[in-house]
């Protein structure tokens, strides 16, 4: 009996220990959540009775050198709904499948969805929201925000680029800047029951977005639409592929205009610029959409042709393999190891000194001065001159040189080396590469980006570019620019000639692979003026139908362009020279 007595005690104290410690535990940690986790859980209390709705930030401007807005912002709306605070949902559903031209399924999908707030439709014109917002429909929240818009439609399409739904970047400078031109979204909470209907005088509270920098950049307004121009005009008369023309500085690098015609609206970018063929696929969509968004100065590579005769001369000079009265004989042909490469002057051009050969764009001479120079030195300028790697310009995408490797390039390699054959560049290396070479020796970087400024015009930041200086001698530039003169003066590109403007130029004509395809590349690279110069143009003519020699269809386009940017940049005009001009063509 004493036994079971003291049993029993010990169970009772057993349970009471445990008891007490239970609720030592739970006051514990009631003091913890009250005291030391309050304002974890206040919050999370009132997150749960606030609907939290986004505010766009505007996004920054793009701006050019003469503070022509290219890429702004357009006011618009976003419908939402919010499910728990519908009092007609017929209604709701009426009014916006009226106001939105979208499907009564759509919207009433996303009406009857139990959600905290549902999207009906974003980038809805202000005048369709303020009629939305008439309706005074509880539960529909009209809130304003902002669409990019680019004034000018397709003027730089495949520079400025577009933003997607979101507003961020997708392609060109839109993407490359983005950091810089996207701001920070604001938000508007508005305060809930328990069912999740809005405290009536509650109010909202609001937390204002940051506006996006500006982007200030060196394309020029009329110099992109004299190139515009100029170049739809070639596609047209030419029933050409494509055309693409750049202008840059060669001093600094800064690029005045970059043209891909066609062109496509910014405005409206996921529409194709031409008619497509019917049942196509909504991948097929995509890479037509793609392709038509690529822009062929900088993502894609192609054989420069005749235009590389100025890189052979420049390798040429710098080793000392050549002088200008060197004297040369072209029959039509060269032989090479076991193989007769021509001319593209099947009769040939006879006997010639070294100037007469760039004047000719003999290719017999060319291929003698590259075997001159030798497969590993001739390589070697290809990497000193900056062929070998990426120029660095500030757009997404672009593509590598495709070259030869070292011990590969036999001499046969070497002579279609010589005239622009046998390898790949993209345009704007070739541009890159003739400006660092007429500019006085100094590699420089094609950009657009100058700076970036807040919304008062305050600097934020200013772009620096890598530039290396000696890649070639002074002398050899001085002596490459007056080659390149005599050829727009006397030789293949005189159809770029401009009386009272000294002009340097090489024409090029290339084939596209496969060569059987008879497909052709016209170009035309030019400068002015020859001893300062201070602007230089790349024009690419793809696929031209009919004649397609360079100095016959791609050197008239550069004239037309520099006719209207040289007084637009105040270049001096020399009146003596243009005198002196006009009394030769009169004779």
């Amino acid at each position: 009996m004493f036994r079971y007595k003291t049993y029993n005690r010990r169970k009772s104290m057993i349970i009471f220990a445990a008891v007490l410690f239970m609720m030592m535990f739970l006051i514990g940690r009631l003091v913890y959540l009250m005291v030391f986790c309050s304002e974890y859980y206040g919050q999370k209390a009132e997150d749960l009775h606030e609907r939290e709705r986004d505010i766009k930030a505007a996004r920054g401007k793009i701006i050019d050198s003469t503070g022509t807005v290219l890429a702004a912002n357009k006011t618009v709306c976003t419908i939402s709904v919010i499910h728990n605070q519908i009092d007609d949902p017929e209604g709701v559903i009426a009014a916006l499948t009226k106001e939105l031209g979208i499907s009564e399924e759509t919207v009433r999908k996303r009406v009857e969805k139990v959600s905290s707030i549902e999207r009906i439709k974003s980038n809805v014109d202000k005048e369709t929201g303020e009629r939305i917002r008439a309706y005074g429909l509880s539960g529909v929240k009209v809130d304003e925000d902002y669409k990019r818009y680019y004034p000018y439609d397709t003027l730089a399409s495949k520079v400025l680029g577009f933003t997607g739904g979101d507003n961020q970047g997708i392609i060109g400078l839109e993407v490359k800047y983005d950091e810089y031109l996207q701001g920070i979204n604001g938000k508007i909470l508005t305060l809930t029951d328990a069912r999740g209907v809005e405290i009536e005088n509650a109010g909202e509270s609001r937390l204002d977005p940051v506006d996006g920098n500006d982007l200030h950049i060196s394309l020029d307004y009329n110099i992109q639409m004299y190139a515009q121009q100029a170049a739809s005009k070639a596609l047209e008369q030419k029933q050409a592929d494509s055309v693409s023309v750049m202008v840059m500085n060669p001093s600094n690098g800064e690029l005045m205009a970059m043209v891909n015609v066609p062109e496509f609206n910014l405005n409206d970018p996921f529409t194709l610029n031409y008619e497509p063929r019917e049942n196509v696929s909504e991948e097929e969509k995509q890479n037509l959409l793609n392709g038509m968004w690529r822009n062929q100065c900088i993502n894609d590579t192609y054989e420069p042709g005749s235009t590389f005769k100025i890189i052979t001369t420049t390798a040429a000079l710098e080793e000392g393999v050549v002088r200008l009265t060197d004297q040369f004989f072209c029959p039509g042909y060269i032989t090479v190891e076991d193989r007769n490469i021509h001319c593209h002057k099947r009769t040939g051009h006879g006997a010639e000194d070294f100037v007469h050969g760039i004047m000719n764009s003999c290719n017999p001479v060319f291929i003698d001065v590259g075997l001159r120079v030798g497969p590993e030195h001739f390589y070697d300028y290809f990497s000193s001159l900056g062929l070998l790697k990426k120029t660095g310009i500030d757009l997404p995408g672009e593509a590598a040189t495709i070259m030869h490797s070292k011990e590969n390039i036999g001499l046969v390699e070497l002579a279609t080396m010589s005239f622009g054959q046998s390898f790949q560049i993209t345009p704007i290396q070739l541009l890159t590469t003739v400006s660092s070479i007429i500019n006085g020796g100094n590699r420089i970087t094609p950009h657009f980006g100058v700076s970036v400024r807040d919304g008062e015009g305050n600097t934020v930041k200013t772009f620096s570019y890598e530039e290396t200086e000696g890649i070639v001698s002074k002398e050899t530039s001085d002596t490459v620019r007056y080659l390149l003169e005599q050829v727009v003066a006397e030789g293949g590109g005189r159809n770029a000639k401009i009386a009272g403007y000294s002009i340097g130029g090489k024409t090029a004509t290339s084939q596209t692979l496969p060569r059987s395809a008879n497909k052709y590349i016209s170009s035309f690279l030019g400068f002015a003026p020859v001893e300062d110069p201070q602007v230089i143009v790349l024009v690419i003519i793809n696929n031209p139908q009919g004649v397609y020699y360079g100095g016959t269809i791609a050197a008239p386009v550069a004239k037309e362009i520099f006719e209207n940017i040289l007084p637009y940049l105040n270049i001096p005009y020399d009146e003596k020279a243009a005198a002196e001009t006009e009394s030769e063509l009169a004779e």
